[in-house]
């Protein structure tokens, strides 16, 4: 009996002893295994409160101090096997980040717009000013809602101008005002009207319908056109005709009288006389 209890004595002291040595055995790979690899704690400086020194302008990339990081030393080991190490920042490709050379604290100040490179307002074309509800005052004057313009490239007439054939007087400015309407029939107009133009009597270049209103007079005979004037020829073949001004009273050959001072008769006047 005595026998079988040192043998079970003996088996238990060994058991313990394996795992007396299974436990350091673990306690030595664990402390060479942070003695390796020790923790790291990396601190950044605040870059509000450095303040930048003119050898760091030199340095173009690895900011460290090579005696430095070799003379520093690992931390103190201790019981658990730590350690710290504390490293200076250093810049990683500094060449990506594009400064200015120099950084000033003034306020932005707007400057004026260059010009532009071609002055786009002159080579557009300015667009016509089509003008509605014409009323003919005389042969070439137009009066419209807030502007009266006067045909370019022919001398105003009056209305009250009277003209000699046969012998006797006939109010040919009235006829040839009656003409003039006759040829708008109350057709919109479109004027190259100056800018500042607008509210008083203006001179302008017009058409009605594609057609020149200036030389259709001229062609008739019920304008004159200025000196030097594309439109003298049409003048000189009127007259030749005997047309407008220059031939008899159109009234003449009329059954019934032009009431030329009822503007209420403009309808009539467009029946009865077409080619006026």
């Amino acid at each position: 009996m005595r026998q079988q209890l040192v043998t079970l004595a003996g088996g238990i002291a060994a058991l313990a002893l394996y795992t007396g040595i299974l436990y350091a055995g673990a306690a030595t790979i664990r402390d060479r295994e942070s003695s390796a690899t020790p923790d790291f704690v990396l601190e950044t400086p605040d870059l509000g409160e450095t303040e930048p020194s003119a050898e760091a302008d030199d340095v173009p990339f690895d900011m460290t101090d090579p005696q430095a990081s070799d003379t520093a030393p690992h931390g103190n080991q201790g019981q658990g096997g730590s350690h710290s190490t504390e490293t200076t920042a250093r810049a990683i490709e500094p060449q990506q980040f594009g400064l200015p050379d120099e950084v000033t604290t003034k306020p932005l100040e707007r400057i004026e717009p260059r010009s532009p490179l071609s002055d786009t307002d002159k080579d557009k074309p300015k667009a016509p000013t089509i003008l509605r509800q014409p009323v003919a005052l005389a042969a070439g004057l137009i009066r419209f809602d807030k502007i009266t313009l006067q045909l370019d490239g022919i001398e105003p007439e009056a209305a009250e101008r009277t003209c000699e054939s046969g012998g006797k007087s006939w109010p040919c400015g009235m006829v040839a005002r009656t003409a003039f309407r006759n040829f708008l029939r109350a057709r919109a107009v479109s004027c190259d009207v100056p800018e500042d133009g607008a509210g008083e009597t203006v001179t302008a270049h017009c058409t009605v319908g594609g057609q020149d209103p200036a030389a259709w007079l001229v062609a008739n005979g019920w304008a004159t056109p200025m000196p030097g004037s594309p439109l003298e020829e049409q003048a000189e073949a009127a007259r030749k005709a005997k047309l407008g001004f220059n031939g008899d009273d159109p009234r003449d050959f009329r059954e019934t009288p032009m009431p030329f001072d009822d503007p209420s008769a403009a309808a009539t006047m467009d029946e009865a006389a077409p080619d006026l």
